[in-house]
């Protein structure tokens, strides 16, 4: 069993899914596992290295040998090639989001097959590995950046990424003691998930009062006027069939407190997508739309930000994919049977 571990090629993204250690486990179960270059990864080649990595340069992935597995998070450069080998990452494919369609058809073309990460889960649909919890968390922080900035009479400045967890609050603490003001109030929607545990642990060592409601406060359908009177909201819900909508676009006029979406799940381009107020994902140099002026609303939809936090957020999330990853020479059972087969499912649909 061969895994390549390619360097991410979207800018800004530091996060691995493996860690040294982790690779070591791997060799010692008889895997073969190369490494390429990356001047951005927060984990240095030379750690893998020594843990008994291969190593190979930067973008070398499409000459690998056909039969390794390559293993990346974020997307692959939109060029559209064929695409002969078996991907591990985040395709965002599946969900009636724009790209879909060309890489599943890339697939289909080079005859490879794609594990999407989202989608290896246990038989009753439970994520195996996620980086929900740091989403969460460095989401509530970029909100909170967002409503900082507008006590200013500002909107929100490019963000960057943090060398800690420590690092990170310790700013935030500072910028919202700046404006004076109260704290703001906040409601987070799937409080009880990952993901809304990270934003709620963040704005309660922010000083900020949450509101914390999950599927039974949401089990009646949308929208809800309740967000409205928040400052703060914080959509911490993956776009599915049957997800209601939270806040729509009749709700951007005069007569509510609500000034900062926080859209950690952040799929504005899916059909399912339960806060239709914007359209498009922002990121790190202009972290928010503005869409509404009186008063005003800016959404926060940066859709890698758990690498703000890429040391944190990338030992979790490697500590809980690496016994789903020794499991990879039994590809076509479990967890990795269940994503070939949705690929092959989706795939057919194309």
């Amino acid at each position: 069993m061969h895994l390549w571990v390619r360097a991410e090629h979207r800018p800004n993204e530091r996060r691995v899914g493996i860690t040294p250690d982790g690779l070591r486990d791997l060799i010692a179960r008889g895997f073969r596992v190369t490494v390429e270059e990356s001047p951005h990864r927060i984990l240095p080649l030379a750690d893998f290295a020594a843990a008994g990595a291969e190593t190979a340069p930067q973008g070398s992935w499409p000459d690998a040998p056909r039969d390794a597995i390559i293993f990346g998070l974020k997307e692959l450069p939109e060029d559209g090639t064929p695409l002969p080998h078996r991907h591990i990452m985040f395709g965002h494919a599946y969900k009636g989001q724009a790209a879909g369609p060309e890489l599943l058809r890339r697939f289909r073309d080079g005859g490879g097959a794609l594990y999407d990460l989202e989608y290896l889960t246990e038989p009753n649909g439970r994520r195996l590995a996620a980086f929900g919890y740091w989403a969460g968390f460095a989401g509530a922080a970029v909100s909170l950046k967002a409503w900082a900035a507008q006590q200013a009479g500002g909107v929100c400045g490019p963000v960057d990424s943090f060398a800690t967890q420590a690092a990170m609050t310790d700013a935030l603490r500072a910028e919202l003691d700046a404006t004076g003001k109260a704290r703001p109030r906040a409601i987070v929607i799937g409080a009880l998930g990952r993901v809304g545990s990270g934003a709620s642990d963040l704005l309660t060592q922010m000083g900020v009062a949450v509101t914390k409601w999950d599927m039974a406060q949401t089990a009646s359908g949308g929208p809800f006027p309740q967000i409205l009177r928040h400052d703060l909201f914080i959509n911490c819900i993956l776009a599915q069939p049957g997800a209601p909508v939270f806040v729509g676009p009749d709700a951007l006029g005069a007569g509510r407190a609500l000034t900062v979406i926080g859209d950690v799940a952040c799929d504005p381009t899916s059909d399912f997508n339960p806060v239709p107020v914007y359209d498009r994902a922002t990121d790190w140099a202009q972290p928010v739309l503005r869409v509404a002026d009186t008063p005003v609303l800016d959404v926060m939809a940066i859709d890698n930000l758990p690498s703000l936090l890429p040391l944190e957020s990338s030992q979790d999330f490697a500590r809980q994919l690496l016994p789903v990853l020794a499991e990879l020479d039994r590809i076509e059972a479990g967890a990795w049977g269940r994503a070939g087969a949705l690929f092959r499912d989706h795939v057919a649909r194309i």
